[in-house]
């Protein structure tokens, strides 16, 4: 969990989203306060040039009229929401305001009971001045209001561009996730230049790096290619000398010995005999390596079976193994004439050698779902669940099984099923009359099919001589 935690505070997309919505929210607070306090002084002028429109409209005539009204539309619960027309000088109680005459001409805020006006004073005639005033928290009142108002915009957008910003992130780094899902699904072998198509739309800031990393990759595949060269180079270069020396292994075997000498003698041509066929094998993987860009056709199944098993029968009856096909086996799948055989020749050595003599081992195909698949099922035994991840790693070998290998066969097995998008899996084998095994499926992805009626059969239990 906490990885998962790493990789989201640690996601580009996701930090530029959220600085970013915190700019548009924090430009948006800005704005607002901003826009209130505009709309506040905006409000209040406005109502100062409605009093100076009011004090406009009094003259010496009305003023006496103008402030008898004023005093009786004023209700007493909302005072401070009306507008009061007053004259100054003279004492009265039952006046609203009570203004002093010194009051200099103009608009202005005085603080009377208590009650802070805003007063506009005006001098009418000689004597005659006059005051019209409202109180500033209904004024204020009113201006908030106003103020509010202008707000609503900025509510209401300030989440809608937050909105807008993820999705405009999201949208602008799809190319990136496009290709890195791309990059993620090819082949383990597949070390060519990362190629983006013109609609791909990738950021320039990008494209530094993507050339980098098809210069990092051009290189790792002129090392793979080096190091594939060097060991196809050195196990030809060994082919020879070790051939020299099985064949003087064998004029050897013809002179007389004595019996020490004659085991001691046996081991070594032992040890030629695995050292030559681990020579094979790195040639062989050497070669599949390099077929890479190679693209495989559509193969029938039943020659390929038949080939195999003309190879591998003499190995068989030397175990006293029954090894046969099952089933219809007139299918073509879509691999090479040269994959399929090194891949059923590897899958059936390896099956024969870790068999116990008087075991059994069965080719069948199978089709299901539109794939085909390929079984070999022996009654060796197996390989435990959690090495099966393993023995396709190079050089490794699973102990205990007392069987002499070179540890290369299901890597092979593996290199060209990845090469022709085939999918190899291992498995318990259940036979009926008990036993248990391995069972090694290659499963073929579509293009494959059977041919129809009209396959030859074999019995499994026969053993093809």
């Amino acid at each position: 969990m906490d990885g998962v935690e790493r990789r989201v505070g640690q996601s580009l997309q996701l930090r530029l989203s959220k600085w970013l919505a915190i700019a548009v929210l924090l430009s948006a607070v800005a704005a607002g306060i901003f826009s209130f306090q505009a709309a506040f002084h905006e409000a209040n002028d406005i109502q100062d040039l409605q009093l100076k429109e009011v004090a406009a409209l009094v003259t010496a005539d009305n003023a006496g009229f103008m402030e008898e009204g004023s005093a009786r539309y004023v209700p007493d619960f909302e005072r401070e929401a009306k507008v009061v027309v007053q004259r100054l000088g003279g004492h009265n109680a039952q006046r609203l305001l009570d203004l002093p005459p010194t009051l200099p001409d103009g608009i202005q805020t005085l603080r009377l009971d208590d009650h802070e006006w805003r007063i506009v004073v005006r001098t009418l005639a000689p004597g005659v001045r006059v005051g019209v005033g409202q109180q500033t928290s209904d004024r204020n009142e009113i201006a908030r209001n106003s103020a509010v108002a202008t707000l609503i915009p900025f509510v209401v957008l300030a989440p809608v561009l937050v909105g807008v910003v993820f999705l405009l992130v999201r949208h602008m780094f799809k190319p990136l996730l496009r290709l890195a899902a791309e990059l993620d699904a090819r082949p383990d072998h597949d070390l060519s230049e990362i190629r983006v198509g013109d609609d791909a739309q990738l950021p320039a800031e990008i494209v530094p790096f993507l050339v980098a990393n098809n210069r990092l990759l051009a290189r790792v595949a002129q090392s793979v290619a080096l190091q594939r060269r060097f060991v196809a180079d050195a196990a030809h270069e060994l082919r020879s000398p070790l051939t020299v020396l099985l064949l003087q292994a064998e004029r050897l075997d013809l002179s007389e010995m004595s019996t020490q000498a004659r085991e001691r003698f046996t081991a070594l041509r032992n040890g030629l005999m695995r050292t030559r066929a681990l020579v094979e094998q790195l040639l062989t993987l050497a070669h599949v390596q390099e077929a890479n860009g190679v693209e495989a056709s559509q193969t029938p199944v039943a020659p390929a079976f038949r080939r195999v098993l003309e190879d591998l029968v003499p190995l068989a009856q030397a175990r006293h193994i029954d090894i046969g096909v099952t089933g219809d086996a007139d299918t073509w799948v879509p691999a090479s004439e040269a994959d399929l055989a090194t891949i059923l020749k590897n899958l059936v050595d390896n099956a024969i050698r870790y068999t116990p003599e008087g075991g059994r081992v069965d080719l069948s195909v199978r089709a299901d779902s539109g794939n085909t698949s390929i079984v070999v099922e022996d009654t060796g035994p197996g390989i435990p669940a959690d090495e099966r991840d393993r023995v396709f790693d190079r050089f490794y070998r699973v102990l205990g099984t007392g069987q002499n290998g070179s540890g290369l066969g299901l890597s092979i097995v593996q290199t060209i099923a990845n090469r022709i998008d085939a999918r190899v899996t291992l498995d318990d084998a259940a036979w009926p009359d008990g036993r248990s095994g391995l069972r090694v499926t290659l499963t073929f992805h579509g293009n494959a099919g059977f041919s129809g009626p009209g396959v030859q059969r074999l019995a499994k239990t026969e053993t093809v001589a």
